[in-house]
């Protein structure tokens, strides 16, 4: 199979053709926004391949302050000041497990108080809109695309004062959301870490009003450090002095960390309670986000929301309980209105953050979609797939298959989380890259120039390899390639494992037809060798199947844009 051309040139000049296109009169409003988006798309991907971003980043990392005024720099040529930054009202978020969750349980208590907010976050699932919301939606085709040029174009203009350089893809959206914020005006902005926090490019924010560290765990060590306390001392790099900081219960170590850089630093320090030490009058909470691992993400919400509030509107706001917020807007001696009581139990319960312990249900089959990429992440993930799928299925009416969907990237310990998975007992282990399916009009938002196909199956292959060692097959079997049509179509071994080339060709091996979405005619059909249709008997005979899909968000975006990709954008 072949992907699109991935190189600098080519993505311009398919933006180039999409733009002579335009003109053709024969083009609907809503056929315009879409080519103008996809222009952007294209055009953002090629900061993936930009050799002159990729060496900068590569002579930075040894000096990694200098990321930081790199960063300045290109933001001030993207016509902003880092003191603009401070109108954002900030709340700044970190951590290895979690921070994701807790910024959207968090932007869904302010969003309704009332304010208007803004929403950083990373990766995005399905399409790159997501990373950048409004009022807890993705922003519109339009309004990115007439952001993303602006943006780029005065980049554009002045890289040749500046020796070519532009910056890298993250960088470029980090400087894309700060803008749309300002020119959105935004009430406030809850803006997630990339990687760390000391060197992470949001890290230019001078004044946010409240920082969050969530659960911290071992990632991105050859960023962060190999130790659980250098890593804990990049995340506590996002304190700013006379700024309140809260996290949540951590380990002796990385703690005693975090409470020196807030005292070195000159900031509080609060660690939050357990959701279940708040005291509540409507009734037990409940999360709309499931996993044990999502009260203290909640707690630590509640925490920060209620923290910006007070420093925001101070003397204005008192928190009474963890149901109940009263909020009381003082001017001069006078008050305006009368009280807003806002249950936070019903907020906490609407929040809705796709792709993190979620369940869909088509017909027989069910998906289980965790974005777990670490060893402390699957922790979480195994007991509430366990839970779940049991749930499921006590109502089945007949023999239930379970099925593992894995894919993970980058320098995961891959073998560490397919440990913790081996007492899920599945029926069948599927591996496949994070590719959405293998036709050259594969989506331009999940398309990724930095690793290529080869290194990919191979990783497929590794993780294949893996799972048969921990299942016991200690005896390495020789991989056959089963060819249809000249295309390597699926990698098979004499256990029941497969490696298939693509997300959709894994999903329609698994489903048997049974799920309606994935025989749409609009789908193409990857053709596989009547040996590996004949594993599938068992699949095709099950009353239900239960997939978990896991080891990587961006497998799970992938999923999620055959499934149901309204339900993300």
């Amino acid at each position: 199979f072949t992907l699109p051309p991935c190189t600098r040139d080519a993505a311009l000049a398919r933006a180039s053709s999409r733009a002579r296109r335009r003109t053709d009169a024969r083009l609907s409003g809503a056929q315009t926004v879409d080519l103008l988006l996809q222009d952007a798309v294209c055009t953002l991907n090629t900061l993936q391949t930009n050799a002159s971003a990729l060496e900068q980043v590569r002579r930075e990392r040894g000096h990694p302050q200098l990321q930081l005024q790199a960063m300045k720099g290109y933001l001030q040529r993207a016509g902003l000041m880092v003191e603009e930054l401070d109108q954002l009202n900030i709340i700044h978020v970190t951590g290895t497990k979690g921070k994701g969750s807790t910024c959207a349980f968090t932007e869904q208590i302010l969003r309704n108080y009332g304010f208007r907010t803004g929403f950083y976050s990373s990766p995005h699932l399905v399409q790159v809109r997501e990373r950048i919301r409004i009022d807890g939606q993705p922003i519109s085709k339009d309004l990115f695309s007439k952001y993303f040029w602006q943006v780029y174009g005065r980049l554009d203009e002045t890289k040749d004062a500046h020796g070519g350089s532009m910056p890298a893809y993250f960088r470029f959206l980090t400087i894309l959301a700060f803008h749309v914020f300002l020119q959105e005006k935004v009430d406030l902005a809850v803006i997630e870490v990339g990687i760390g926090g000391a060197y992470d490019c949001t890290n230019i924010i001078r004044k946010p009003w409240v920082c969050g560290i969530s659960s911290l765990g071992i990632d991105h060590t050859s960023i962060l450090g190999d130790t659980i306390e250098k890593i804990a001392w990049q995340k506590a790099g996002i304190f700013k002095p006379g700024v309140p900081a809260f996290t949540v219960k951590q380990p002796e170590a990385p703690m005693t960390v975090l409470q020196q850089q807030a005292e070195e630093i000159g900031c509080s320090l609060s660690v939050c309670p357990e959701l279940d030490e708040y005291e509540v009058e409507d009734g037990p909470l409940r999360l709309g986000l499931a996993g044990q691992h999502q009260h203290s993400n909640a707690s630590l919400a509640l925490q920060l929301s209620h923290c910006w509030l007070q420093r925001r509107y101070l003397p204005g706001i008192v928190m009474y309980s963890c149901s109940y917020v009263i909020w009381l807007l003082w001017y001069g001696n006078q008050t305006l209105s009368s009280f807003l009581q806002i249950s936070v139990s019903n907020l906490l319960q609407n929040t809705k953050w796709p792709g993190r312990t979620q369940t869909l249900k088509h017909g027989r089959v069910t998906y289980f979609l965790d974005g777990a990429h670490t060893t402390r992440s699957m922790q979480a993930c195994v007991p509430w797939f366990s839970e779940a799928a049991a749930q499921h299925e006590r109502s089945a009416g007949g023999p239930v298959l379970r099925v593992l969907l894995f894919n993970a990237t980058g320098e995961r310990d891959c073998a560490a989380m397919l440990k913790l998975l081996v007492p899920c007992h599945f029926d069948f282990a599927v591996f496949c890259p994070n590719i959405t399916e293998t036709i050259p009009t594969c989506n331009a938002d999940q398309q990724n120039f930095n690793v290529s196909v080869e290194s990919m199956l191979t990783r497929c292959l590794d993780n294949q390899q893996s799972w048969r060692v921990l299942n016991g097959e200690e005896e390495k079997a020789t991989a056959e390639l089963l060819i249809s049509s000249n295309l390597p179509l699926v990698a098979e071994l004499r256990t029941e494992t497969l490696v298939f080339p693509c997300i959709l060709s894994a999903l329609q091996w698994i489903t048997q037809g049974r799920d309606s979405v994935l025989t749409n005619p609009a789908k193409t059909v990857i053709p596989v060798t009547s040996c590996v249709a004949d594993k599938a008997a068992s699949l095709r005979e099950a009353a239900e199947i239960h997939v978990l899909i896991t080891g990587s968000l961006h497998l799970v975006g992938g999923v999620l844009k055959h499934l149901d990709p309204a339900s993300v954008s």
